[in-house]
C-alpha cells in the first residue's frame, strides 16, 4: 500500500528512556558531588559524608510518632437526595473530630540536628554567632511559611537557604561562615517552619504531620546544604 504522505513510526522510546536514565544518573552524581563539597567545607571527610548520606537516606523512611492531636473542626458534608428520578446534592455544615499524628522524621530532622550539634561542639567559639544567626533565620522562615489545609506547612524553597547564607556572611567570614550557614539553615528551617507552627498545624486537617519533612534531600537537610554552597559562591 502506497501513499503520498510519509508515515512516521516512533522508534525513539528506548532511546528516550536511556537518555532519561542517563540524565537522572548525571543529576544524582552532580548532586552528590556538590553535597560532598559542602560537607567538606564544614569539616567532614568523605567517609563521614557517605555515612551521613546513608543514614539520612535510610532515616527519611522513618517517622517517629510523638503524639496524636484531636480537635473538633467545621467541615462541609454533601448529602445526596433522590426525588422524582433526580439527584440533588445538599451541602451541610457538620462538626467532626479530626485526628492528627505528629511525627519527627529521622532523615529530615534528627540527622541534620545531630550534625548541627556536632558542629557547634567542635566550633565552640562561634556558638554565640550561630545562635544569633539561627534566631534571625527562624524569624524570616516563620514569616514566609504558610499553613495549607490538608497539607501542613509550606515554605518557599530557596528563601530559607538564602536567608541563612546572607545572615552568616554578615556575621562571619570563611569556614566559620559556612558552619554557621549550615547550623542556622537546618535549625532555622526546623524552628521557623515546623516547631513555631506546631500549635496550629494540627488544626489543618492533615492526618499525619512530619517534622522535618518526609523526603530525604528536601526540607531541613537540603536547606543546610544549599546555604553552605551559597556561602562558597558569595
Amino acid at each position: 500500500m502506497s501513499s503520498n504522505f510519509p508515515v512516521y513510526r516512533n522508534h525513539s522510546t528506548p532511546l528516550f528512556l536511556g537518555l532519561l536514565i542517563l540524565l537522572i544518573l548525571v543529576g544524582v552524581l552532580l548532586f552528590l558531588g556538590v553535597t560532598e563539597i559542602a560537607f567538606a567545607k564544614i569539616g567532614f571527610s568523605s567517609r563521614a559524608f557517605l555515612a551521613i548520606l546513608i543514614i539520612t537516606l535510610l532515616g527519611s523512611m522513618i517517622n517517629i510518632p510523638l503524639y496524636r492531636s484531636r480537635n473538633i473542626q467545621d467541615m462541609v458534608d454533601v448529602q445526596e437526595v433522590r426525588f422524582y428520578w433526580r439527584s440533588f446534592r445538599i451541602p451541610r455544615l457538620i462538626r467532626k473530630e479530626v485526628s492528627t499524628l505528629v511525627t519527627v522524621n529521622m532523615g529530615g530532622a534528627i540527622v541534620p540536628v545531630l550534625v548541627s550539634l556536632y558542629l557547634l561542639a567542635i566550633h565552640a567559639s562561634i556558638l554565640t554567632d550561630a545562635i544569633a544567626a539561627t534566631i534571625f533565620t527562624s524569624i524570616i522562615i516563620h514569616l514566609v511559611a504558610k499553613k495549607v489545609r490538608g497539607v501542613g506547612i509550606v515554605t518557599p524553597a530557596f528563601i530559607p537557604p538564602i536567608a541563612a547564607a546572607v545572615i552568616s556572611i554578615l556575621i562571619l567570614q570563611g569556614t566559620d561562615a559556612a558552619v554557621v550557614a549550615y547550623v542556622s539553615g537546618t535549625l532555622g528551617a526546623l524552628i521557623g517552619a515546623d516547631l513555631s507552627n506546631l500549635g496550629g498545624i494540627t488544626k489543618l486537617g492533615a492526618p499525619v504531620v512530619s517534622i522535618g519533612g518526609a523526603g530525604t534531600f528536601d526540607g531541613v537537610f537540603l536547606t543546610g546544604i544549599i546555604a553552605v554552597l551559597l556561602v562558597m559562591l558569595l
